[in-house]
Parts: C-alpha cells; sequence; structure tokens
C-alpha cells in the first residue's frame, strides 16, 4: 500500500447539533490520521494499514475503537521506549502453520499480516493455522475475519492481553477483555456473518475514551482496587473490569487466555505488550460443495430474520448485520462524526 501525499489538513464541519463532536469527511479524517502517526516514526505503509482499521471501526459505529485509538497508539509511544517501525518475523512455517513475532509491533500490523498468511495457507491446502506474539493493540477482530470470508473461508480468531478483567466473583485483574471472532462467508461477499465480542462487559478502549473525554463509564462495568464498583475511568484501570456472561463468559475468558498463550503470549502478560493472536482458518468447500454452504448459510440467515419477535423487540438480525448498515451509511454520506477533541488532538501532533 503506498503511502499517501502530505494532505492539507482543514478543520472539522461543524455539527450545531452536539458543540462537543464534529462532522469530518472521510477522506480528511485519513488524512488526519495517518498524518500523526507518521508524526509519531510509522511509515505510509503501516500508517495506512492502521488507519484503515480505525476509520472501519468509526463507520461501523464503534467510536471507541475508532480514532481515538490513534491517540492511545501516540501516547504508549511517548510514555516507553517503543519505536513505532518494527520488523514483523515469521519465526515458524510451514504448509499449514506460521508463527510470527511482532517484535513489540502495534497489533493492527502484526494480526493483519497473520491473517494474510492464514488466509494464503488455507487457500492453498484448505487449513491453517497462525499464530503471533510479542505485540500490542488488536483492534476489532472483525477486521480480520473479513478478510477471510471475502475469500470463502471460515476463521475463528481469539487474543488476549494484559490482565485488566476480574473473574466471575472476583475483582482481581487476572486476564484481558479477550475477544473471540468467527467468520462465516455468505452468498453475497459484502454480507457475511461475522460474531466479535469481547469478553468484557466493555472494553478497554472504552475506559481510554471515557478517560480523554471527562465522561463516566457504565454501571456495573468495573471495580476499583478495593472491589468497589465504580463508573470512573481511572479507578477501574486502577482496579478492574466486569466479566461479561457470568461464569460462562469467565470460562471463555480463561480459554482465550490458554489460546492466546498457544500463539506466544507470555503470562502473566505485561502491560501493553506480549500479546497472543490465534488464527484458524478453513475452506468449507472441503467438506461440502461451497456453493451449498453458502446457499445453506443464506437460507439459515433468512430463516433468522423471519422469526416470530415478543412485543417490544426489534426484528431478529444476524451478527455483523448493524455493522454492515452502518458502514454503508457512512459511506453513502460521506462523513463520520467524532468527538471533536479527538480530532483535535490529532491535528495537533502535526504541530
Amino acid at each position: 500500500m503506498a503511502a499517501l501525499a502530505e494532505p492539507q489538513i482543514n478543520g472539522p464541519h461543524d455539527d450545531t447539533s452536539d458543540t462537543q463532536t464534529a462532522r469530518i469527511s472521510i477522506e480528511e479524517a485519513t488524512k488526519v490520521c495517518q498524518n500523526a502517526l507518521r508524526k509519531a516514526g510509522y511509515s505510509g505503509d503501516h500508517a495506512a494499514i492502521i488507519t484503515d482499521h480505525l476509520i472501519d471501526a468509526e463507520m461501523r459505529g464503534h467510536p471507541f475503537a475508532g480514532l481515538a485509538r490513534a491517540l492511545s497508539i501516540i501516547d504508549l509511544l511517548k510514555s516507553s521506549d517503543m519505536k513505532a517501525d518494527k520488523q514483523i518475523e515469521v519465526t515458524r512455517n510451514g504448509p499449514t502453520f506460521a508463527q510470527l513475532d511482532g517484535h513489540d509491533s502495534a497489533g493492527y500490523i502484526v494480526a493483519r499480516e497473520a491473517t494474510r498468511i492464514a488466509i494464503e495457507k488455507a487457500k492453498a491446502v484448505g487449513v491453517s493455522v497462525v499464530g503471533a506474539e510479542n505485540f500490542w493493540y488488536t483492534g476489532n477482530l472483525a477486521y480480520y475475519a473479513e478478510m477471510a470470508t471475502k475469500e470463502d473461508l471460515v476463521i475463528f480468531i481469539a487474543s488476549n492481553g494484559t490482565p485488566i478483567v476480574a473473574p466471575h466473583g472476583g475483582y482481581e485483574p487476572k486476564f484481558c477483555t479477550n475477544p473471540f471472532c468467527i467468520g462465516f462467508p455468505s452468498g453475497d461477499s459484502t454480507q457475511p456473518v461475522i460474531w466479535d465480542i469481547g469478553t468484557s462487559n466493555i472494553m478497554y478502549a472504552q475506559i481510554k475514551l471515557a478517560e480523554r473525554l471527562g465522561s463516566d463509564i457504565p454501571e456495573g462495568s468495573a471495580f476499583d482496587s478495593d472491589g468497589n464498583p465504580t463508573t470512573e475511568p481511572l479507578k477501574a484501570l486502577q482496579g478492574a473490569l466486569t466479566v461479561w456472561g457470568g461464569h460462562k463468559g469467565s470460562g471463555l475468558a480463561m480459554m482465550i487466555q490458554l489460546l492466546g498463550i498457544a500463539a506466544g503470549s507470555l503470562e502473566p502478560v505485561p502491560f501493553m505488550s506480549g500479546f497472543g493472536f490465534l488464527v484458524l482458518a478453513f475452506d468449507p468447500g472441503m467438506l461440502q460443495p461451497i456453493d451449498q454452504v453458502k446457499q445453506r448459510a443464506d437460507m439459515f440467515s433468512n430463516s433468522i430474520r423471519q422469526t416470530k419477535m415478543l412485543p417490544g423487540e426489534s426484528p431478529a438480525r444476524m451478527p455483523f448485520e448493524r455493522s454492515i448498515k452502518s458502514r454503508t451509511e457512512a459511506r453513502e454520506k460521506g462523513y463520520i462524526t467524532v468527538p471533536r477533541r479527538v480530532i483535535e488532538q490529532l491535528q495537533e501532533q502535526d504541530l
């Protein structure tokens, strides 16, 4: 991906309905983000890779995982001895597997490369497993799953990280928000079925955005260091997030932590370092004709959408439908709505 020329940065478009937010064109937001990341030391290619991921998160309605995350990346680089651009190394490689060492790179770059390799191998031999270690921040796993579903592959992704979530019934952090994702192709490559969840009630990025904007986090999402419920971002960061789904979600989070260990993560995982990322991809065409698989998947999806709903309930939908709708609408409008302070801080990186 070629680096972009230096863009002319303009102010965000006014959104008079809310002085705390601003409308900014997707093109302009992309330039602002790439510029800020290049100023932080990323190459044009790597800045473009990270920005594409963050803009996609914004368009899909996940602002906490969007442009604000670029500021967190820049803050982390400034507050540590980390360097922006690192060489990703393939340490093990075979027809169906690979292992990557990110050498303390941002996970957006490492996970994308791990997924690319997994897709390449699964397309060649039918199945693949790829692990990655030694990185930080993974982003939305759905982003990587969509890379695979476009190639008619089924994909499973798990990632672990720094302990910030307490097991069910506790208040001491033992594992990360530990996202898990499954992607499945459909008859329309632009309408895949992708289930991407974090195993905590809120994500780390939501806390960081709340901290940056001076707002509270939802009740029931965190404890302070003494085990008291808190809605204050700083106290939550010093304490622990609550796990999603009670003991069932807690068990899933623990297993994802172990899958990250299989991928090469350290234990315990240090602060913003030593994460693990595991990808398993396969071609369902090995088991059934691919057209049949996609046709039956579409039949199932349509059946779900036709579910008779209880009074007051919205129509049933398949995972990722809302993201696709939000992204389509953003592209049609040509702009996204972002906290004004986030845009201002990104532009300030240019000063």
